[in-house]
């Protein structure tokens, strides 16, 4: 068998991250989903093998259940869960509680960027996907709060970002 030799950092570049508002509007859910998809399988083709998401509700739900999916063509694919905390889903309600223990417990890898919640966990979370991933896959729609301080940070670490 001949041996394998990894560049330092090739897994950043078979890297990417999603991020994006919670608030998903009923109307465009099937269209989000229908991009998202379009927009990881042109990286699969690219060679990007890793997938991370924060396991928020709303979109990063929607991009982990996608990569889940998209499994069952492309076995070599990823789904890395990164949490900021065990209680991100204190407050939440059950369906969407299940729902998250679900893709839990279908992710390759889950990551804790912490121990315990406090506030700014959300921010490390974020910003560790972004230290880690290439590219960036985003449902962005306004230009404030957590999802566009993390795609500002992606553009200014030289990511390829991809907005649904």
């Amino acid at each position: 068998m001949a041996a394998i030799f990894i560049k330092k950092g090739s897994m950043r570049e078979q890297t990417c991250l999603f991020t994006g508002h919670r608030d998903i509007p009923t109307q465009d859910y099937y269209e989000i989903k229908k991009r998202t998809r379009a927009a990881i399988i042109s990286l699969i083709e690219k060679g990007v093998v890793y997938y991370g998401a924060g396991g928020a509700r709303g979109f990063d739900t929607i991009a982990a259940e996608t990569v889940l999916e998209l499994k069952k063509d492309y076995p070599q694919i990823k789904l890395i869960l990164v949490l900021p905390c065990p209680e991100q889903t204190k407050g939440w309600d059950e369906k969407d509680i299940q729902k998250y223990a679900e893709i839990k417990d279908r992710a390759d890898k889950v990551v804790y960027t912490s121990g315990h919640y406090f506030r700014g966990c959300m921010h490390v979370r974020n910003r560790h996907l972004v230290d880690h991933s290439r590219y960036c896959i985003c449902y962005l729609t306004k230009d404030t709060g957590g999802t566009a301080f993390t795609v500002k940070y992606a553009k200014t670490k030289g990511l390829k970002v991809y907005n649904i």
